[in-house]
């Protein structure tokens, strides 16, 4: 009895070492990546807090429940500051996510009926149902000359939900197999195609980190572009591997699928809420979002190793082509297409759903 005693005391005592391992090391990294500053007051943060952290080990040898005592008023005191660090809207946004869109369901005031047209807009006839007309304001339809450079244009367009011809699920990969961004677009029967894309929002002076994703270092952005700017981007300006598979949805759940977004972007654009490179990421809202039209999807690892997805979307049945991974893959492969045909025009959404030459 004994013996078991002790080894329970002393596997509670290895586990309350990792966490407190574990606490120690986040809060380490919440001050580097959240402390106002540059990196000498952020270094001389983390610094601190190692000095603080070491002196409690060599107090904690002769005083162990004191020193057990502090460190826990210590992660208070840190997840005290931690709550006080709230979403903005109002930062200093790179170009590229310096507006979200928004969308207003229904007629537009003033409608007569032949559609929205004129500078920076787009438009197609009133003809369909009012709750089916959907307006979007900032859609993104930039011209890149490079990774970073382009000729902004932000527009209004409007769409009609009765005509949606079909919805593709992009995924681009920058890096790693295991991680890809997760990209929507939907098509319509003018030949129109809208891409929805849930990203970061960066300010002017940052760059895109995975690990400074947990710690609330971005906002969650909503963004509605044409492909021959969000895809582009991907496929010919950054070089990313960018693949397009067409989904079995049928118009009235893609219709279903369109609204969430509208609605869900309209509540990002009121209400901030901060990116989490796990939790709250390009493909956790679109799963999120097709949950709300289909609730019976069920939640998979690869939902969240977004780069695995293909083999998810086999399981469930969800492309239109049927197909083993290896040749799905190959057959949504748009990159080499996209980049045989290097001058961006209106043509570009046709260029990489052709079919690949004999």
């Amino acid at each position: 009895m004994r013996l078991i005693t002790t080894l329970a005391t002393g596997l509670v005592g290895i586990l309350l070492l990792l966490l407190a391992l574990l606490a120690t090391g986040w809060t380490a990294l919440a001050l580097w990546y959240r402390i106002p500053g540059d990196g000498l007051v952020r270094g001389g943060a983390v610094c601190l807090w190692v000095v603080f952290i070491v002196g409690l080990v060599l107090f904690g040898r002769r005083h162990p429940l004191p020193a057990i005592g502090i460190f826990l008023v210590g992660l208070i005191a840190v997840g005290l500051w931690w709550q006080t660090i709230r979403p903005r809207l109002d930062r200093d946004w790179a170009p590229d996510v310096a507006r979200t869109v928004t969308g207003t369901i229904g007629p537009t005031q003033g409608d007569t009926g032949e559609g929205d047209t004129g500078e920076g807009e787009a438009g197609e006839g009133a003809g369909g149902k009012a709750g089916n007309l959907v307006t979007l304001h900032n859609v993104r339809n930039f011209r890149w000359t490079s990774e970073r450079d382009a000729e902004p244009l932000w527009e209004t367009r409007r769409y009609d939900l009765d005509t949606i011809t079909g919805t593709d699920l992009i995924l681009s990969y920058w890096g790693m197999d295991a991680i890809a961004h997760t990209l929507v677009s939907f098509s319509f029967a003018d030949g129109r195609h809208v891409v929805f894309s849930v990203e970061i929002r960066r300010e002017t002076t940052e760059e895109f980190s995975s690990i400074a994703g947990f710690f609330k270092s971005y906002e969650l952005a909503f963004i509605a572009a044409d492909e021959s700017d969000i895809l582009y981007l991907r496929t010919n300006m950054r070089r990313e591997d960018t693949y397009l598979y067409p989904l079995a949805l049928p118009r009235q759940a893609a219709a279903a699928l369109f609204l969430t977004y509208v609605n869900a972007a309209n509540a990002r654009a009121e209400t901030p809420q901060f990116y989490d490179t796990l939790t709250s990421n390009c493909t956790t809202v679109i799963f999120d979002l097709a949950r709300l039209v289909t609730p019976g999807i069920p939640m998979d690892w690869r939902i969240l190793l977004s780069g695995y997805l293909p083999s998810y979307l086999i399981d469930q049945n969800a492309t239109l082509w049927k197909l083993p991974e290896k040749e799905l893959r190959a057959k949504a492969a748009i990159s080499a297409k996209a980049q045989a045909h290097p001058t961006n025009g209106p043509d570009y959404s046709t260029i990489i759903r052709a079919e690949p030459t004999p």
